[in-house]
């Protein structure tokens, strides 16, 4: 079923989002950059992760709570492997510090070709689909893991929410071979918190066996979810626990306690970041069928796969894609009525001017 939205130009949209930031605290450097990223997510039509859901993250668990820290300093600690660095974020600007991380592991994949960097003490840096598909658009094969701000999340056959939604993220360099850059990026949860928050917003049920209530029975009320269940049962607890282990190897605590500041103050609850970049020519044995390129093989590959009469499979990434080849054609980011008008208390917070909804285009998607 079609619906209504409104086009805001992307400079109107980051000139706000960043004085929102700077109102909070944040350097003007900040806040561009988590201006940036959310236009990035808007543009693709992730509207679980846009402007909104950042900032209200901030207002959560961020500069108004102890797990954001505006003006924060990145401390990099020594390594003893070329192609790894190690990170104390000291709790600066997820947003800020995954892109620095992401160009750092870019960089070490052009001398190494491979490159990786951990991140400990930091805040959530939102959509990770972003930085890796920024990353595959430029030539790379890039992944990221982050634990989640809360445990809101039950594990397989459990019954108390002790995980993260706990995203993976995978961007790989296809844009020759189909267009765009294939992104596979999931919550290990049925949906997102986010979609939880966005669904609340526009008066929608969620989809079936999704979350659970405070009494533990399955709701589709986003009103009433207290936790959160795995998707694919066994499969999506196994990588929600991936996350949960990497962090703990990387200097990440109890998931129970993260962004929990009031629980156990010598205990840490700080979230952690993992991100990997590869060089496809470091991976390459050169030896492919038919005497084909590693690029033509890719696309073969792509093509045996979407063959066979599977004239309707959807590659990852292909929905984000078209998001944004329709962001390009109405000229701006595409917002819901419910969206504007959270965007215009921001404004008023910050003492923006509003986005008056009689200037705004109107489209129905």
């Amino acid at each position: 079923m079609p619906e209504n939205f409104y086009v805001v130009s992307e400079s109107d949209h980051n000139e706000l989002v960043s004085a929102a930031y700077v109102h909070r605290g944040y350097s003007k450097d900040e806040g561009d950059a988590a201006a940036k990223f959310a236009s990035y997510a808007s543009h693709h039509g992730i509207r679980t992760h846009n402007a909104l859901k950042a900032l209200h993250l901030d207002e959560l668990f961020g500069s108004k709570s102890h797990g954001c820290v505006p003006n924060a300093t990145i401390e990099k600690r020594e390594s003893k492997f070329a192609a790894s660095q190690v990170w104390n974020a000291n709790k600066k600007l997820g947003q800020a510090t995954a892109y620095e991380a992401i160009e750092t592991a870019i960089e070490l994949a052009d001398k190494y070709g491979i490159g990786q960097v951990s991140v400990d003490n930091a805040f959530h840096y939102l959509w990770g689909g972003g930085y890796v598909m920024d990353a595959a658009k430029r030539g790379y094969i890039a992944y990221t893991n982050c634990t989640a701000a809360l445990a809101e999340v039950v594990p397989f056959m459990g019954s108390f929410p002790t995980l993260g939604t706990n995203p993976h993220s995978w961007g790989f360099p296809t844009v020759d071979a189909i267009g765009f850059p294939l992104v596979i990026d999931w919550a290990t949860s049925v949906v997102a918190m986010g979609r939880v928050q966005q669904l609340k917003r526009e008066g929608k049920p969620l989809p079936p066996d999704a979350a659970v209530d405070v009494d533990g029975n399955v709701t589709t009320d986003a009103y009433k979810v207290n936790a959160l269940t795995t998707f694919g049962r066994h499969k999506g607890y196994g990588l929600s626990l991936i996350n949960e282990l990497m962090a703990a190897y990387i200097g990440g605590s109890l998931p129970t306690l993260r962004s929990r500041w009031a629980d156990d103050s010598k205990e840490k609850h700080t979230c952690a970041f993992y991100f990997q970049v590869i060089h496809p020519d470091a991976i390459s044995n050169g030896e492919f069928a038919l005497g084909r390129s590693q690029a033509e093989n890719v696309k073969a590959v792509l093509d045996d796969v979407a063959g066979h009469g599977n004239d309707k499979v959807i590659f990852p990434g292909q929905i984000e894609a078209a998001s944004a080849a329709r962001s390009v054609e109405h000229g701006g980011l595409l917002f819901s009525k419910a969206e504007v008008d959270e965007f215009n208390e921001l404004a008023q917070e910050c003492g923006c001017d509003p986005w008056a909804l009689e200037n705004l285009k109107s489209v129905e998607v």
